[in-house]
């Protein structure tokens, strides 16, 4: 069935009257009733408004599809209505919709119109698609425009019909791999699902590798989409069709990102050691500082989450209990400060700069970067030094890899065993020693001291900035930048700064879980469920438990977590907690220095406060 076999003239308003969003759903419906579509308009308008009481059909950039299924409809129909000024719709985006699909179902009928309607549904993501909308001027020339469209979707998909054994391949990667990987993973899954495509996605996550790819996958794909912001394994797509972008696109846009996929219009990609993280760089591509900086932050997280921990722990004893010349020595505190601080704490800042390193020059350039990165870890440059390590060992590299390039083939064994190595440790350490720990030294000192002589209003401001950047997205750049930033400090010996960054990151999930379980009537029954485990996933200190409701209601929930990040962020810094450990969420809050109680409840007035929020800025749902 076509599209054009549901939308008529007769069913179509060029210039819609409404101003508000019960407006055009009044006005769509008279259409549809004079055309003699339509059994009972009372009955259907009831049907359709119990659709917007779920949730807005107003999906965004500018599209509106109100919709119901019933036997009040006579004959399956679309009704289209176009408003130039654009009218408040309570879209997901929060923005004015000005193209309008009304789609009328027929309880029991036969589902073959649902397909044409879906792919109605897939054609309005096309930006040129709508654009060309918006400038129609008449009936037949808006028919002739959805004709063409269509004609070009059916096309597509009777290739993919026509061909079983093709396939679209994904691989999914996030810097913590906790849940921006699995997200996408699942939003691309279920959209090739609604397309009739045939997907198979490889997460690359902390667990490691799942679903991996094989040979014979990557052999028969059409195309292979690559959300990741992190480093994955490139060279095996040598002379494949390869799609490179964020991991968030992965998530909002996967049908865009399948439709390029099978539309064939792809590049091809060839692997060079030399291109930016083994991929060559394109403008719109998360590349250079932000990737290399995130594939170190994510491979040091463990050593940080573990080691920070069981720092902790030790503290539980005493706060010197893990010295042996203080009177409140435990053999057991120093066990766990010697695993946890002594090794995988030190260990931290030299498998940052590892990773960057190896990010930028693949794994010659991880040896030079490590190295450097203990240098500074153990001369005072703490994690700035390490930081500038990793990417001079990894640039270090690069820079030999050219150098080297002229040497007769009989040496190419040579390069990664020995003149990588050999050259690249001297060249990273020697300027680390001589160039770059002392001065990075006395601005880590220089740091630390204007922290400390910080006013109240200035360390309240501080903790307002850090609380909120933890909840500006959540687990990508922003919030990694405040957590860096947080743990610099507890390197440098300043402990409030980060009691104030994890206070923050615990607010998103927490607020969340307080509202699904007060506000009932703001969530959808799924949405209750989810909420459940945003509590273990906010004491935990994992604010990516916050994703999958900002993602489905950006413009109410963003605003309402960034407000209580800040606010608990603020509190602490009012109420003078230092956090000496990295990460654990409720299980380190004992031994912050400070009130703990104080830390809870500032914790607790942040999330109350996104809780409260989400209740004022979300409408009740009738389910």
């Amino acid at each position: 069935m076509r599209i054009t076999e549901l939308l008529r003239k007769d069913t179509i308003i060029l210039n819609l009257k409404a101003a508000t969003k019960n407006e055009v759903i009044d006005e769509l419906i008279d259409k549809l009733e004079k055309a003699g579509k339509l059994n009972n308009k009372e009955e259907f308008k009831k049907a359709i408004l119990k659709r917007e009481e779920q949730f807005s059909t107003g999906v965004g950039d500018g599209i509106a599809i109100p919709h119901a299924k019933t036997n009040a409809v006579k004959i399956p129909a679309i009704a289209f209505g176009y408003s130039k000024a654009g009218i408040d719709y309570d879209s997901l985006d929060g923005k004015p919709a000005h193209l309008f699909f009304m789609i009328a179902g027929k309880e029991n009928g036969n589902d073959e119109h649902l397909e044409t309607l879906s792919r109605l549904s897939a054609m309005l993501m096309n930006e040129d698609f709508r654009n060309k909308i918006m400038n129609i001027k008449t009936e037949n020339e808006l028919l002739e425009i959805i004709n063409k469209e269509e004609k070009k979707k059916m096309k597509k998909e009777k290739s993919v019909n026509n061909n079983k054994d093709e396939i679209i391949l994904a691989v999914t990667a996030c810097p913590t791999g906790i849940a921006h990987t699995y997200m996408a993973a699942d939003s691309l899954k279920n959209k090739a699902k609604e397309m009739g495509v045939n997907i198979k996605v490889e997460t690359n996550g902390s667990t490691g590798i799942k679903n991996r790819l094989t040979d014979e996958d990557i052999k028969r794909a059409k195309a292979i989409i690559v959300a990741a912001d992190t480093k994955v394994e490139m060279a095996r797509f040598e002379g494949k069709r390869v799609i490179k972008t964020s991991v968030t696109q992965g998530i909002r846009n996967p049908g865009v990102l399948i439709e390029k996929a099978l539309s064939g219009e792809v590049p091809v990609y060839h692997h060079d050691d030399k291109d930016s993280g083994g991929f060559k760089i394109q403008k719109k591509e998360k590349t250079g500082f932000y990737k290399h900086l995130m594939n170190g932050v994510s491979n040091m997280l463990p050593f940080v989450v573990g080691g920070g921990i069981l720092i902790a722990l030790s503290f539980m004893f005493g706060i010197k209990a893990f010295d042996p010349n203080d009177p409140s020595f435990h053999p057991f505190a120093k066990l766990l400060m010697d695993i946890g601080g002594g090794s995988a704490f030190s260990l931290m800042i030299p498998i940052l700069a590892g990773f960057i390193g190896m990010s930028i020059a693949d794994r010659p350039g991880f040896a030079p970067a490590m190295v450097g990165g203990f240098i500074a870890a153990n001369n005072g440059a703490g994690f700035l030094g390490g930081l500038i390590a990793g990417f001079l060992g990894g640039y270090i590299v690069l820079f030999l890899k050219k150098t080297f390039a002229k040497l007769p083939s009989s040496f190419e064994g040579l390069k990664p065993v020995l003149l990588y190595p050999l050259f690249g440790i001297f060249l990273t350490g020697a300027i680390m020693l001589l160039v770059i720990v002392n001065p990075v030294k006395s601005l880590n000192l220089a740091m630390q001291n204007w922290l400390n002589s910080m006013g109240t209003a200035n360390k309240i401001l501080l903790g307002l900035i850090l609380g909120g950047m933890m909840a500006v997205d959540m687990g990508g750049p922003i919030n990694k930048a405040a957590f860096t930033f947080g743990i610099a400090m507890i390197e440098a010996g300043n402990f409030s700064p980060h009691a104030a960054v994890m206070a923050g990151g615990m607010v998103p999930p927490l607020g969340i879980a307080i509202a699904t379980t007060i506000f009932k009537n703001r969530f959808t029954k799924s949405e209750r469920e989810a909420g459940k485990t945003c509590y273990i996933m906010g004491a935990s200190f994992i604010t990516e438990g916050a994703i999958p409701f900002a993602a489905a209601d950006p413009s109410r929930v963003i605003p309402s977590i960034i407000t209580g990040s800040a606010i608990a962020g603020a509190l602490s810094m009012i109420f003078n907690i230092g956090l000496p450990a990295p990460h654990g969420g409720i299980f380190v809050i004992p031994i912050v220095k400070g009130s703990p109680i104080l830390y809870v409840l500032a914790i607790l007035i942040g999330s109350v406060v996104t809780a409260l929020m989400l209740a004022l800025l979300k409408k009740p749902i009738n389910e």
